[in-house]
């Protein structure tokens, strides 16, 4: 066996909304056919939009593994290494000194996926909490560029502007 069945099973679940059960599919074709990069990265989709992202890493960096490449299996982990790295960095921001560690995080987020809007929010947000407010507009503007449209985008810039402006004021 090779797995086609597990997947066009696996598919048939997605189609049904059933996620966990074309994960078990999709994990019955990787066992089948441990060495095929395609399902390890079908397997990895499946679990980023399941939001299990350690899981959905794992399978993506086998995929990459077995064909190194390829130019899609590397965009899917360096995306999926953005999104770690931006919850990472999420957990920093709490009004201590580990804005600073945000802000390493989400630079190296941005290099992997620098179509993150949510990396640049964040990334601004921490800015903010370091009262540096010239870096946090410019990440904020950043975010807006991305999504032109996000209330919270337009928000931060806004609010970041008005502090730099204070900030510079003797």
């Amino acid at each position: 066996m090779d797995g086609e069945y597990e997947i066009k099973k696996a598919y048939a679940s997605i189609l049904d909304s059933d996620f966990e059960r074309a994960i078990d599919w999709f994990e019955q074709a990787v066992q089948l056919d441990p060495d095929n990069a395609d399902y390890h990265y079908k397997l990895s989709i499946t679990y980023a939009r399941s939001n299990r992202l350690g899981k959905a890493i794992e399978h993506a960096r086998r995929a990459l593994r077995l064909r190194p490449d390829d130019e899609t299996y590397r965009f899917h982990v360096d995306t999926l290494e953005s999104k770690r790295l931006v919850q990472e960095a999420e957990k920093h921001l709490d009004g201590t000194e580990r804005a600073h560690l945000s802000v390493a995080l989400l630079k190296d987020a941005i290099a992997l996926d620098p179509l993150s809007s949510e990396a640049y929010l964040l990334l601004a947000a921490a800015y903010g909490e370091l009262r540096e407010y010239g870096p946090a507009v410019q990440a904020a503007k950043e975010a807006l560029k991305l999504d032109p449209n996000s209330p919270e985008a337009s928000r931060m810039a806004d609010e970041y502007r008005l502090k730099w402006k204070a900030y510079l004021q003797p």
